[in-house]
């Protein structure tokens, strides 16, 4: 070889962002454990932003067909209803299709518990207000970067951290799986970066796509915080000028931040810096766009050197970066045989109550907590249900679209990380961006086959058959075969 291309996309984007912090008196309890329905303060604000990608000459064509336009939010995530109230308000306002909008969540476990169905809880009158305030600044978020979209070029990069680890860990004393740190397991540690720089040279957004669960703050924290993607994203954001950093949560069903689980917000700053600086470490070895490194001969010195140099890509490496092509496509994927009912999760409900309420009488407090953890485990897999579609299969959304040298990956619901080493063992050299919770949890968690039956949480209340993420990611990969076609 004597010449490396450094794998690149060009395109027409544009990026805005808002804060989208919620007020203190709103009900935020999000962790079972919790003893407190409302925060007392604000750790760093909660954001939303908007990207639109689109290919070249849509402008000018007039053609927003093929635009998309990516909405993360500082959110857990959002329920069927409630994301469908941002996709609306944003189709309205934009003229864009659903299929246009891909709606994600860098997936906090510390911004509250935004649903409807919370309501009638302490604080819970300030949800629907507040979603809809959510809706109307993703629509003007999405409407700015929409007018203001210019060329760009996307250089991709890869980097390593291992800030995510390993969560499921089976505890020999009581003989029971835990989701918490597992030393003797390997973790992904991949870091995808992505700068974004416009046609004068300067960078105007940059992408990290890193799976790690942020779960850093838990049950004793008390402070709304996007967890560690805010401080990762202050510092890279220092480091490139002030432009927007977005963050894209990875198939991180399994994974989750070594030191977690706590109430310290530093810890979740410490965990956000590390995560910048291999993000960092990754961006700044990025080639300039446009460039490929080329071999320019040997030079006689004191050894006979090899001169390696930037220089600009020919016509056809160019044409190339231009690619744009998308498969959305609605899979038929079969629940679980046992799947549970709402009259039996009604039953335990009834049960766990009951418990709460004899806890209460006896002033027993780890014994309130422990037994309210399980009604809220019911109450949630209760509304779960009421929204999964009738019928035998889920009809599960897949956006896979190509944009020059990279392919983005989008899905609903919480893959363990075998979605994306997978994918990117089938496609060495290929940049592969895999984008979990797309418009939402919607089918819940998607374990390996053989992680079924073990007892471990995701799997507990996963609602697709085992198998399920293994054929949908054969599924993604024969899409990707025939994006790359020529």
């Amino acid at each position: 070889m004597t010449h490396v291309d450094s794998p690149q996309s060009q395109v027409r984007f544009a990026a805005a962002r808002a804060d989208i912090t919620p007020p203190l008196g709103i009900y935020w309890r999000m962790w079972g454990a919790a003893t407190h329905d409302h925060a007392t303060g604000v750790h760093r604000p909660l954001t939303a932003t908007a990207a639109v990608f689109e290919p070249l000459g849509a402008a000018a064509l007039g053609d927003r067909g093929d635009r998309i336009a990516l909405v993360s939010l500082d959110h857990c995530l959002l329920g069927k209803e409630e994301a469908e109230l941002v996709i609306s308000t944003i189709c309205k306002r934009c003229s864009l299709l659903p299929s246009q909008i891909l709606l994600t969540f860098t997936h906090t476990h510390s911004a509250g518990l935004m649903s409807l169905d919370r309501v009638g809880l302490p604080g819970g009158k300030l949800i629907p207000p507040y979603l809809q305030r959510v809706a109307e600044t993703c629509a003007d978020l999405v409407v700015a970067a929409l007018e203001k979209a210019e060329l760009a070029v996307i250089t991709y990069g890869i980097g390593r951290c291992d800030l995510a680890q390993h969560r499921d860990f089976w505890d020999e004393v009581n003989e029971l799986f835990v989701c918490g740190y597992n030393p003797e397991r390997h973790a992904d540690d991949t870091v995808l970066v992505a700068r974004i720089t416009n046609a004068s040279g300067k960078v105007c957004g940059t992408l990290v796509n890193y799976a790690c669960h942020p779960t850093t703050l838990a049950w004793d924290n008390r402070l709304i915080s996007p967890d560690f993607p805010g401080a990762m994203r202050e510092v890279i954001e220092r480091e490139t000028g002030g432009v927007p950093c977005i963050f894209l949560q990875g198939a991180s069903g399994e994974l989750g931040p070594k030191e977690g689980y706590v109430g310290d917000a530093a810890v979740a700053d410490r965990n956000g810096r590390q995560l910048a600086h291999a993000a960092l470490s990754a961006l700044q070895g990025l080639a300039s766009p446009l460039t490929r490194f080329e071999y320019q001969g040997p030079v006689i010195s004191g050894a006979t050197l090899g001169e390696w140099r930037h220089t600009p890509v020919t016509a056809e490496r160019a044409a190339e970066t231009h690619t744009w092509r998308r498969s959305t496509e609605i899979l038929a994927v079969p629940y679980r045989p046992d799947l549970p009912t709402r009259e039996g999760t009604q039953e335990l409900l009834a049960k766990y109550s009951v418990d709460e309420e004899l806890a209460r009488k006896a002033n027993d407090d780890l014994a309130v907590r422990d037994a309210h953890a399980m009604v809220e485990r019911q109450t949630r897999l209760l509304h779960r249900l009421a929204q999964l579609p009738p019928g035998s299969t889920y009809p599960f959304e897949l956006h896979v679209w190509r944009m020059g040298d990279a392919l983005f990956v989008a899905v609903p619901g919480e893959h363990y990380s075998y979605l994306q080493t997978n994918l990117r063992a089938r496609f060495p050299g290929r940049i592969i961006l895999v984008i979990t919770l797309a418009g939402g949890w919607g089918p819940s968690y998607l374990p390996t086959r053989e992680t079924y039956g073990k007892g471990i949480y995701q799997e507990s209340i996963a609602v697709l058959a085992p198998g399920s993420l293994e054929n949908i990611a054969a599924e993604i990969a024969w899409r990707i075969e025939g994006l790359l076609k020529p």
